[in-house]
């Protein structure tokens, strides 16, 4: 199992899930949906920053339908 490096910019899929503690296909929705942004260099890639600016977003809301995001009661 490979290791994450935190200080790495990009993040492929896989390690972007392991951050996010979240199967990979969730990753993917959440790119199609726009509530995450990535780019495509080869493979779909999430830049670091965007990682913690999704992070600081959807504190406090509940995610679990990506079609109906609402705030945490």
């Amino acid at each position: 199992m490979n290791k994450i490096n935190y200080d790495d910019l990009l993040f492929t899929v896989p390690e972007a899930s392991k951050i996010l503690k979240v199967e990979q296909k969730t990753v993917r929705n959440l790119i199609a949906k726009g509530f995450l942004q990535a780019l495509k260099l080869g493979r779909v890639k999430i830049r670091k920053v965007e990682i913690e600016r999704f992070l600081q977003w959807s504190q406090g809301k509940d995610l679990t339908d990506l079609n109906n995001v609402k705030e945490l009661n």
